[in-house]
This record gives structure tokens, C-alpha cells and sequence, in this order.
């Protein structure tokens, strides 16, 4: 008699929430690629100029989170950009230990450059997907960010 438990099976990939995810995203960055592509950014550069385009002057641990970065990527991200002149690093007023990040006029440009491309595409995408769908999706997506595993 065999008294050793049956193991537990996996879930199809199919129905595997983490692989979904990657499938859904890795369609949805292909023409995003080739959008920031033309903009001579990579997807988190983009990202970081985002972030600080929408949140000013930031705290890099801040942009860090908001981005969905590690805070060792971001220090890499930050120097690339502060040579590209797409930001700039300046001391806290308070806390010299600190730094704080802002765009420039010139990362605030590559925005508006690419902003009507990445709207075209968003635009695609509601188009195919419904607008209804994607704004569900987006409240599921945003909800289950804030669910603690």
C-alpha cells in the first residue's frame, strides 16, 4: 500500500495568473518598443521620466516604488538620464544625505514628443480590447497591486 500523498498539481499555464500577466504585457510593449525606441529611451527610463513628469521633484526611493523599480536600477536609470540631460540630481534642502530628482525642460519634451503615439496606441488597444474592458481591468489590476500576499 502506498501511503505517500498525491502531489498537488500545478495549474495549467493557461490559467496561471503570473504568466498571463507576462503574455499580456510582453504584447502590450511591443509597440511601445518600438515607440520609446524612437525616443532613444529604454521602458524604464520611460518610466522614471513618467513618474517625474506627473510627481515633480521627487525622492528617488519615491520614484523608485512608483516606477516599479530596485532602488539599484534606479541609481543606474538616474545617471543615464542626468547625461542624457533628461533630469537633474540636486541636494535636499534639509538633509544633505538626500538627494532629489526632477525632469527637465528637455525630459518634459521627449514627453509631449511621444505622448501622441502612445496615446494612438492606447487608443488601438481600447479600440480592440473595449473601453469598458480595459477600465475594469485597469481597477482589477490596480486592486490586486494593494492585495498583501
Amino acid at each position: 500500500m502506498n501511503d505517500t500523498p498525491p502531489k498537488p498539481a500545478l495549474r495549467a499555464t493557461s490559467r496561471s495568473l503570473p504568466i498571463a500577466m507576462l503574455r499580456a504585457r510582453e504584447n502590450l510593449m511591443s509597440p511601445l518598443r518600438l515607440m520609446l525606441g524612437k525616443g532613444g529611451v529604454t521602458e524604464q527610463q520611460w518610466r522614471v521620466l513618467r513618474v517625474l513628469g506627473e510627481g515633480g521633484e521627487m525622492d528617488p526611493k519615491d520614484i523608485a516604488r512608483q516606477a516599479c523599480l530596485l532602488n539599484p536600477s534606479l541609481t543606474r536609470i538616474m545617471q543615464i538620464l542626468d547625461k542624457k540631460g533628461l533630469i537633474t540630481r540636486a541636494p535636499h534642502p534639509t538633509d544633505r544625505r538626500r538627494v532629489l530628482v526632477s525632469i527637465t525642460g528637455k525630459g518634459t519634451a521627449l514627453i509631449d514628443r511621444l505622448t501622441p503615439e502612445s496615446n494612438r496606441i492606447f487608443a488601438d488597444l481600447e479600440t480592440k480590447y473595449g473601453r469598458e474592458r480595459m477600465d475594469e481591468l485597469l481597477d482589477l489590476l490596480n486592486a490586486l497591486s494593494d492585495v498583501e500576499i
